[in-house]
């Protein structure tokens, strides 16, 4: 006579985390963020932000350069002068507003390249030495520590003080400087990656390492490597304006946030709107790409991902109760 035990069912219903955890997999990126209120406000400013640069300069023309000295220094928030004069005028009697959404192309277009050039370099050498170890590893190690040994800034300013200031030798200079973030970062996850069991199965099957690399390394260590860029346009961005208020950075007539910041400086008491909006708009960028950097961390790492799933009451409870698990 056979006999068949059965496991008591258990009688403690599931969390809301272990619901949500299935659910996390499952659903899109793009509706994750928008449940998160800060992070959708976020994104949505990074690309009103990205469009402004792209798109505002050719539809100004030259209304960033035309000066009107019976209107310098006008105040902001006034429309006696046109939609353009909504934000003051400068000393020349330039349009705040026109000169903001020039400048905005120009520090795009040293942050954008300079972050990707950066993350291409250093994540390339370092998923190869990281997944070949030895002397590669310690070699491309030892580089990055020679870079980093110099102060970032203090590395530019020598730079750019040795050869003229432009904005290709300040994304040169922006570039080289933070190598080896990426480089050390993709260095310590390749590394890791390099022991698993689905890479040794690739390579006891005669997978070529570029293959390994490119098909099973670099699919893993992407996310990461693009929440590390999108926090490292912040700090390239304001390197590059704290450069341009130095003097060293981009040059007249060319103009970028930075440069009006330092452009405006002396006016603070009379026309402080010349260093104010472009000092906000600097905040305003980097802060929203902090925002999506922090959201894209735990979207894209699937032991976190479930907790964008819960509910916003269940998410805050989550977010308080964890420093109190770590601590017991």
């Amino acid at each position: 006579m056979s006999t068949s035990i059965d496991k008591p069912a258990s009688d403690t219903p599931p969390t809301e985390a272990e619901e949500a955890a299935p659910r996390g997999s499952q659903v899109p990126l793009w509706r994750m963020l928008l449940r998160d209120r800060v992070a959708t406000v976020a994104a949505v400013l990074l690309v009103l932000i990205a469009l402004t640069a792209v798109l505002g300069p050719p539809l100004l023309g030259g209304s960033a350069t035309d000066q009107d000295l019976k209107n310098a220094n006008q105040a902001p928030f006034s429309l006696d002068h046109g939609w353009l004069g909504v934000l003051g005028t400068d000393p020349l009697g330039q349009s705040m507003l026109a000169r903001l959404i020039v400048a905005a192309r120009t520090t795009f277009s040293v942050a954008v390249p300079a972050v990707l050039f950066a993350l291409a370099v250093g994540s390339v050498i370092g998923m190869w030495a990281g997944y070949h170890r030895g002397r590669r590893e310690t070699v491309a190690m030892r580089v990055a520590d020679v870079i980093m040994s110099f102060p970032s800034l203090l590395m530019a300013v020598v730079v750019l003080y040795v050869f003229s200031p432009s904005v290709a030798n300040l994304v040169l200079v922006l570039t080289v400087t933070r190598l080896p973030v990426y480089l050390r970062t993709a260095r310590s996850e390749s590394s890791e990656l390099q022991s698993r069991l689905f890479v040794d199965a690739a390579r006891t099957f005669g997978t070529s390492s570029g293959a390994i690399i490119r098909r099973h390394v670099f699919p893993v260590v992407l996310p990461t490597l693009l929440t590390l860029a999108t926090l490292e346009f912040c700090y390239v961005m304001l390197a590059e304006s704290s450069l341009s208020f130095l003097g060293i950075g981009i040059q007249p007539p060319d103009v970028s946030w930075g440069l009006m910041v330092s452009q405006g400086r002396t006016y603070l008491q009379s026309a402080w709107w010349l260093t104010f909006f472009p000092g906000l708009a600097i905040v305003i960028t980097t802060v929203s790409a902090t925002v999506l950097a922090s959201w894209a961390r735990l979207a894209t790492d699937p032991a976190q991902r479930w907790r964008l799933a819960l509910p916003r009451k269940a998410r805050r409870r989550a977010a308080r109760t964890a420093p109190q698990e770590a601590s017991s």
